[in-house]
């Protein structure tokens, strides 16, 4: 491998005489790397170089690049640090050693499988010392990002499973991490490369739409693009007009907005966008006056991202126009700083400890990272995962207390996570909540620019436990869920234990489920014991609407030849999947006297003429049942069928109370088939309200969201009806 391409892109901003410290790097990994190959068949020095490649991209000093040539040294050489150091200095070494310690992090950081991350506490720690480095020196982490890219980028070579493990931790934590910080450049590369492993037929689908609108659009740019620059000439306006294509999984991601929406992928205007680079902040707002007087712009498609930054510094003022042929098109404005650093983040400042005004202005933007410091040393194994994935990776919203202090929550906060940000025990006081003066409920959503107050109690009440519960929506930061669940955890076993054994009861007897269950339940959650898997309940571990989900998931069966799907019945189109043990090709069709939902454990009974009904386990009428030998062994397959269930409703009579019901169930995209009322006593009114649902997960929602209606007392599963095997 030629370092020449190196030498010549990192003279382009260092002066000669730094450039010996990146050559004798060179020469140095060259050797130590001699008779190394990579899974590709090419020589090992190939990665080093070109990591070091993409760090002089981000135009970084002579140290770093040197420090990207030196990074695998230490481990796949068996060098000492000690011995880079006495060649290269501390402060190679210092980030040889930041970037090397900084070990793969397990594939399984994604949505749903922290449970599992539990059992491997070093994958944690190995996250725990990436933000360590990043804390001590940002360089450490440009590397990194630098050495994900170019492994990204010769993904091809291992082989598959390894290939989607790599992508999906690059798609959770690396890309995120380079928007976290800014650095665009990097971003959309990661995101591309590991949607093309994770979703190739979508990732090579988008590629071969937007190939063939090409050249198209290509022209209608540089058309636009010259007449604009032609408006700014006149304006006396100095600016460098280009047109900006979208990344492929930036258009998939808006493709998946718009089908959300009804639209199709012809609807999407804006693949392309005009960048507009100007040399001050005046001459950004002038342009834009040029810009809306030239093309008229559309309402509410105006952003100031110069008077307002985003979380990551990012700056410059976009505007949608009606453009040429009454296509809408995307302006944005920004100073070539501006551009600088949104293309590359942080990189622009990585001396940001040498004390300037700009620097000090960086520190105060990464105040996100010293607060993950901070939660790293009081949160442990998944509970750290899941904040850095749900606090830090997640779009911010700015607001402020009564005393105007800016404080940055991720969207989607509530009140309660305002609370717990500013101090636990404020959080664990907390009755009520004001934002801009007004009361507000604590699952309010908080808005950029909110003034919020926290109204507390003086005493030390505690929290309460349906604050845990995902279902109502009153936490949504992990910081704030931690800070709830240690409080719980501090209560006596005894006391946790007989509270889980309330809740279960409860959740088990609306969702039709019986309490005998428990030790299959525990089971599934992979405890030991019963107790302590009450106690999980009791303190917070587990809410009730976990266990509605965990029992939608279908058991792992071993799969027998004699196992045979069952075949879809001609008049049932939306026949739920089914699995029959021991039986051919017959009919199935849910017995209407227990209406089991996917989740529910499901037993089948063989007729004479109607081929197989399918039961609840716990059903009267099989428990009944005289001829045993007609029972078969069934299982929930994949389907999105959606299962009738009647659901019992006691309340007290109001005016408004169904109106109140029925908004909500259909606000959670659940189908009302039926409602009966039953007959009052005791000043309560039953209601019987048949539902589509999903799976019993869905169920258990709805449940916590009816509770919380005004004047309902209760929510459970109908056990009413009648029907035959």
């Amino acid at each position: 491998m030629d370092v020449k391409p190196l030498i010549e892109k990192v003279s382009e901003y260092l002066s000669e005489d730094k450039l010996g410290l990146v050559e004798d790097a060179y020469q140095y990994a060259l050797e130590a790397h001699k008779g190394q190959r990579r899974k590709s068949g090419h020589p090992y020095i190939t990665h080093p170089l070109e990591t070091a490649m993409i760090v002089a991209d981000l135009q970084l000093d002579e140290t770093s690049i040197a420090a990207a040539l030196l990074h695998d040294v230490p481990e796949n050489c068996g060098i000492p640090l000690d011995e880079i150091e006495g060649r290269f200095g501390a402060e190679v070494k210092k980030i040889v050693d930041g970037t090397t310690r900084l070990d793969k992090i397990s594939s399984q950081i994604q949505e749903g499988e922290l449970e599992s991350i539990v059992e491997s506490e070093s994958q944690v720690e190995n996250l725990r010392r990436m933000f360590v480095a990043t804390a001590e020196d940002i360089r450490v982490v440009l590397i990194k990002l630098a050495d994900r890219l170019h492994n990204m980028r010769t993904l091809k070579a291992l082989e598959t499973e390894k290939q989607q493990k790599i992508a999906q931790e690059t798609m959770e934590i690396y890309a995120p991490l380079a928007h976290r910080l800014g650095i665009y450049q990097i971003k959309w590369q990661l995101e591309d490369l590991a949607f093309r492993y994770l979703q190739p037929e979508k990732y090579h689908e988008i590629a071969k739409r937007i190939a063939a609108r090409r050249v198209s659009r290509e022209r209608y740019i540089a058309q636009v693009s010259e007449i604009l620059k032609e408006e700014l000439d006149k304006a006396g306006i100095s600016a460098e007009v280009t047109g900006r294509p979208k990344s492929i999984y930036s258009v998939y991601s808006k493709i998946e907005r718009y089908s959300a929406q009804g639209k199709e992928f012809s609807d999407i205007h804006d693949l392309f966008a005009l960048r507009v680079l100007v040399d001050t902040v005046p001459d950004c707002y002038s342009a834009l006056g040029v810009v809306h007087n030239l093309w008229h712009p559309l309402p509410d498609q105006f952003d100031d991202f110069i008077a307002n930054p985003k979380e990551n510094m990012y700056q410059g003022l976009h505007s949608t126009v009606m453009c040429l042929n009454a296509r809408p098109l995307e302006v944005q404005i920004r100073t070539h700083r501006m551009h600088r650093i949104a293309e590359y983040g942080v990189a622009s400042h990585w001396k940001y400890k040498e004390g300037t005004k700009r620097d000090i202005e960086f520190d105060e933007k990464m105040t996100w990272l010293r607060q993950l410091m901070d939660w790293q040393r009081e949160l442990s194994g998944p509970a750290f995962l899941e904040s850095i994935k749900t606090d830090i990776f997640r779009q911010q919203v700015f607001v402020y207390t009564p005393r105007g202090e800016i404080k940055e929550l991720p969207s989607g906060a509530t009140p309660l996570d305002f609370a717990y940000r500013i101090h636990t025990n404020l959080g664990h006081r907390c009755i009520g909540a004001k934002v801009n003066g007004r009361m507000v409920p604590l699952d309010y959503q908080l808005r950029n620019g909110d003034t919020v107050e926290i109204m507390a109690t003086k005493t030390d009440r505690g929290p309460s436990l349906d604050w845990l519960n995902p279902a109502l929506g009153y936490v949504r930061t992990n910081h704030a869920r931690e800070k709830i669940r240690q409080w719980f955890r501090r209560q006596e076993r005894a006391e946790n234990i007989e509270r889980g054994r309330e809740i279960l009861e409860k959740e088990l007897r609306r969702l039709g489920v019986s309490f005998a269950d428990r030790d299959r339940i525990a089971g599934i959650f992979k405890y030991d014991g019963v107790d302590d898997f009450l106690a999980a309940i009791g303190c917070g571990d587990v809410s009730p609407h976990l266990i509605a989900m965990k029992l939608t998931e279908p058991e792992e069966r071993p799969s027998a030849p004699q196992t045979t799907p069952v075949a879809t019945p001609p008049k049932q189109e939306r026949a739920p999947a089914v699995q029959v043990q021991g039986v051919g090709d017959l009919l199935t069709h849910i017995a209407p006297c227990c209406q089991p939902v996917l989740g529910d454990d499901i037993i089948g009974f063989v007729t004479r003429s109607r081929g197989v009904t399918i039961h609840r386990s716990d059903c009267i009428n099989i428990i009944n049942e005289d001829e045993k030998d007609r029972l078969v062994k069934v299982s929930w397959g994949k389907s999105g069928f959606s299962f009738p269930v009647t659901i019992r409703i006691e309340a007290m009579d109001r005016l408004g109370l169904l109106r109140d019901i029925t908004a909500l169930v259909s606000g959670e995209n659940i189908n009302i088939a039926s409602v009966v009322f039953g007959e009052q006593s005791d000043d309560t009114l039953p209601i019987f309200i048949t539902i589509d649902v999903n799976n019993i997960g869905q169920l258990g929602r709805l449940f916590s969201r009816l509770e919380g209606v005004q004047g309902v007392v209760s929510v459970t599963r109908s056990t009413e009806g009648k029907g035959e095997g």
